[in-house]
């Protein structure tokens, strides 16, 4: 089995580090991950300067690839130009932060894994609750493993990503596996307006959480309950409940 590893978190992320450690007991493992910190970089690709890829060494005789551009640029160059044939899965993470909710849409990490699903490769997109320690990620890491090993890429629903969030193990034991749909929530008091030392404004992209999906069946709900969440993401975002609505207007042209 070969599998592609990727990131948002940057290719010496201590996430990566782990996963692919437990992922090269089972698997060829192949990194290609952007060279610095790319979180909240969505689905963006780099159209407009050149991409730079050079060789990193990842402990004592693995080698990666570090990209200059985003995570979705990563799985881009991999499959079309670094990588010499097609890789079986391909798995993003292991992030430092939970990607929950309505956060999917901004995260390099989940978009990394999209791109694979576009180009018709199994994905998985990993992240621990903030914070992790050696302890989270090499919990998730295993867990990851074993779910790699358990169920197979030739099992993982076609067009379909699994997104995949952890809690953090060094603050009580986890709780179980659930199944989970996509939940909402948003940002409040989301920008600051702040000075520099010159006197100038600036602002800065911050804000805290509010959670708006009440279902158990969420995501957001199985991590407050400590279980693990299994979400399956596609790239289709049409709302197919509101089509027969818009069929019905009287749209001149």
């Amino acid at each position: 089995m070969l599998i592609l590893l990727t990131n948002d978190d940057g290719i010496r992320a201590e996430g990566l580090q782990h996963l692919r450690c437990s992922l090269e007991a089972i698997a060829e493992v192949t990194v290609v991950a952007p060279e610095r910190e790319r979180s909240a970089a969505g689905h963006g690709i780099t159209m407009h300067k050149p991409l730079r890829v050079n060789k990193v060494l990842l402990g004592s005789k693995t080698f990666g690839l570090s990209v200059s551009g985003t995570p979705a640029d990563c799985v881009k160059l991999a499959l079309d130009k670094l990588m010499p044939k097609k890789p079986d899965l391909v798995i993003s993470g292991i992030n430092n932060g939970l990607n929950l909710g309505t956060d999917v849409l901004y995260s390099g990490t989940v978009s990394a894994a999209l791109e694979a699903v576009i180009a018709n490769i199994p994905a998985l997109a990993v992240s621990v609750a903030a914070g992790a320690s050696h302890e989270d990620f090499a919990y998730a890491a295993s867990f990851v493993k074993d779910l790699v090993q358990d169920i197979g890429p030739a099992n993982f629903p076609f067009n379909t990503l699994l997104n995949v969030n952890i809690p953090r193990t060094s603050e009580g034991p986890v709780t179980g596996v659930k199944v989970t749909s996509q939940g909402v929530r948003k940002y409040e008091n989301s920008v600051e307006v702040r000075k520099d030392p010159r006197g100038k404004e600036y602002y800065w992209l911050c804000g805290e959480a509010v959670k708006l999906d009440t279902s158990p069946a969420s995501d957001l709900a199985a991590l407050e309950q400590r279980a693990i969440s299994l979400t399956p993401l596609q790239a289709d975002l049409t709302n197919y409940n509101s089509m027969e609505l818009l069929k019905k207007w009287q749209v001149k042209f």
